[in-house]
């Protein structure tokens, strides 16, 4: 339901862990409150054996959980790669745990789900459980407390959790013990086709000893680990400091107290339907039993074997004492087995067997190479033989090629004796054409002989043409087809008489060239035709100005409007549109106004008339 995240604590600078729910569930009501429930059954145990929980919350529709984060690995990773566990190395884990769960158990909350994944071992060796994300409080008012509910893990299941009624502090104690079986053994008691087939053999079926698989598993440790596994809950271990007083006992030496060594192993014969209550489940399959007393009849025989024992024992002693040699056992030929069967065939030949891993061209990984002493050897009884497990070719480090030139590296992979798988050749705009620019596997990971090693091998920086066609274009075409080759773009006005205003007239670098892409290309932009200055025309004649506007590409226009003006200015140009020094495109027409002198006026004579 989340994934976690190493992170860092940016106020107090410290590695934490930060479990994120999954997106599909940020917006089901019920998962963002088991979500929660998680923070807040875990936050307030304070255990060395529990992963601390630091905070929680939402942001941006996210919920997440902000943890200790454990620089190690869970007891099933380590399962996975070493197989059981030494005897007492499995006891003071599940003793730990036992105290992580006496600590929840006060609090008023079950965990519902130990097992192996949801165990941690430090680099130290400290033991931590985590994972609350089943647990719940004892409130008969949660949802998950209602019958039918089945939360967990099949193969650690409870007898009463396969039976899907509410769970209580002895239901984490049957799951611990499944667990220490499992250390002792190498495997649950109990596997199958679905969880549901699973589920059925810890209601229905009685669980093998663990020294039936393990003979380093003493007689105390397995009465230890089937009262836990009682699948009557009333007469199991009832609290997790009960089953952690035994286990203590035991790695001191001593006899566990709370179980009996007479304790028969008891095993339910019928599936009963849910019920409200754990103890009832057992209950409903036990009224077959009731039968007569049998305690006169087990304390005659129990007389009767001490009676024969002590005969047996003085007549020994009369005989002659001879000190017989101890016969010697041949080690048996485990080579090619798998692991589980080399163990138990070493086993069942009397000695002590444990795995020792070696490298091997010609043998499978996890395939036996053979033992140690080797097979055929005659032994006494008890004593230790390795069982020598493949973990595949003898693996060389891969040479670091990034950097190289391509010939370089094909003969580094082949001087340690790998060889050279694809070559993938790609532009890079930092890294020199021939050079390697990424391998894989890779530099430093150990592989065996003959590992094909793929590089990535660069051809430079990549290079295009400045396509033929962009004179003409629109200057918004021209540089969305630029970008597209991935070159850089920058535009410039510029005066043409050919072509039209808005439209390019050419590029720099020219079309045709080969660019590096990322290079940077100037655009040109017509403005339309340079502009011209207009000439000062006052005081021309019509003559004169037609002449001066053709001299810069313009024409004259003459306004059949007129001004009157003095004889002399008779026919000149009195005013001008455009005004004079105006800039003005090519061709274009200057209107001018001429100015009109008024005819002459004659006047009366004034000579004396001569008639009479």
């Amino acid at each position: 339901m989340a994934d976690v995240f190493e992170a860092r604590d940016t106020l107090l600078g410290r590695r934490v862990a930060v479990k994120m729910l999954h997106s599909q569930y940020a917006t089901d009501e019920a998962f963002v409150r088991r979500f929660r429930r998680e923070a807040q059954a875990a936050a307030n145990l304070n255990h060395p054996n529990i992963v601390g929980i630091f905070d929680w919350g939402q942001e941006a529709g996210t919920y997440f959980i902000v943890m200790e984060l454990v620089d190690g690995r869970s007891v099933r990773d380590v399962l996975k790669t070493q197989g059981p566990l030494l005897p007492r190395r499995a006891v003071e884990i599940a003793s730990e745990v036992a105290a992580a769960l006496s600590v929840a158990h006060r609090a008023g909350v079950v965990h519902r789900d130990i097992k192996p994944g949801n165990i941690m071992l430090t680099k130290d060796g400290t033991v931590k459980v985590t994972d609350f994300g089943i647990a719940r409080a004892w409130d008969d008012s949660s949802e998950l407390t209602r019958t039918g509910a089945v939360i967990g893990t099949a193969t650690y299941f409870s007898p009463e959790q396969a039976q899907g009624v509410p769970a209580d502090e002895r239901s984490d104690v049957y799951s611990l013990g499944v667990v220490l079986y499992e250390m002792l053994t190498g495997h649950p008691p109990f596997s199958g086709d679905s969880p549901v087939s699973v589920a059925y053999q810890h209601v229905s079926t009685a669980v093998p000893a663990p020294s039936a698989d393990s003979p380093d598993v003493t007689a105390d440790l397995d009465r230890i680990v089937l009262h836990a596994l009682d699948k009557n809950p009333s007469t199991r271990y009832q609290s997790a400091e009960d089953i952690r007083k035994d286990l203590l006992l035991y790695l001191k030496g001593e006899t566990p107290v709370g179980v009996s060594p007479d304790a028969p192993t008891q095993m339910m014969t019928s599936v009963p339907p849910a019920t409200s209550a754990p103890d009832d489940i057992y209950r409903q399959v036990q009224q077959e039993r009731v039968q007569g007393s049998q305690l006169p009849f087990i304390i005659t025989a129990f007389a009767l074997l001490v009676a024969l024992g002590t005969g047996v024992f003085f007549l020994l002693r009369q005989l002659p004492s001879t000190q017989a040699e101890p016969t010697k056992t041949t080690v048996p030929d485990v080579a090619g087995q798998s692991v589980r069967d080399a163990m138990l065939a070493i086993q069942n030949a009397g000695f002590r067997a444990y795995p020792k891993n070696e490298q091997s061209d010609t043998v499978p990984e996890q395939t036996v190479i053979g033992t140690d002493p080797a097979a055929f050897t005659e032994l006494d009884p008890s004593t230790q033989v390795a069982v020598l497990v493949s973990v595949g070719p003898t693996a060389y480090p891969i040479p670091t090629l990034e950097g190289q030139t391509e010939e370089t590296a094909k003969s580094l992979i082949t001087e340690q004796q790998f060889e050279v798988g694809e070559i993938e050749r790609v532009p890079d705009p930092t890294i020199p054409k021939g050079q390697v620019i990424s391998q894989d596997p890779k530099a430093g990971e150990k592989n065996p002989p003959g590992t094909k090693v793929n590089i990535v091998v660069s051809t430079g920086p990549e290079t295009v043409a400045i396509p033929s066609d962009l004179a003409g274009r629109s200057e918004v075409n021209v540089t969305f087809i630029l970008g597209q080759l991935g070159l850089l773009f920058e535009s410039q006005q510029e005066y043409s008489d050919t072509v039209a205003e808005g439209l390019v007239i050419r590029t720099e670098p020219a079309a045709g060239t080969i660019v590096t892409v990322g290079d940077s290309v100037t655009v040109f932009v017509s403005q339309g035709p340079e502009p011209v200055e207009v000439p000062d025309l006052t005081g021309m004649t019509e003559d004169q100005a037609r002449t001066a506007v053709t001299q810069v590409g313009l024409t004259l226009t003459v306004s059949a409007a007129t001004v009157e003006v003095p004889p002399d200015q008779d026919g000149r140009v009195v005013s001008q549109t455009p005004a004079p020094l105006a800039l003005v495109p090519l061709g274009r027409s200057v209107e001018v106004i001429l100015g009109k002198a008024p005819p002459p006026t004659t006047l009366p004579s004034t000579t004396p008339s001569t008639t009479p």
